[in-house]
């Protein structure tokens, strides 16, 4: 899909800049799911709840904002991408009989 649009002696580039691009956005993403997870956890301990409850907590902040990205992904990718229009399939002439073959 990201490369559909790539002239082929630009494919490798194109690849490239993909990958790096998942693999940034990867590691960006996780790093700011541990920082709420663990600033969420920190407070919940600073304000007295036991260790298991806080990290429960972090955890917790740390997934549901998670799921709310995917929703909004799934979202951007509904409205943004465009609908290729899919070729007609071939009509069956059932018309004609199978002696006449």
């Amino acid at each position: 899909l990201a490369m559909s649009g790539v002239a082929p002696e630009e494919a490798g580039l194109a690849s490239g800049l993909v990958n790096t691009t998942a693999q940034v956005g990867g590691a960006l993403g996780l790093a700011v799911l541990a920082t709420l997870s663990a600033t969420r956890t920190r407070d919940a301990l600073a304000s007295g709840v036991g260790s298991h409850a806080a990290l429960t907590t972090g955890y917790h902040l740390g997934f549901v904002v998670g799921a709310l990205l995917v929703i909004a992904a799934i979202v951007v990718a509904v409205v943004a991408l465009e609908r290729v229009p899919r070729p007609a399939a071939h009509a069956i002439d059932t018309s004609r009989t199978v002696a006449e073959f």
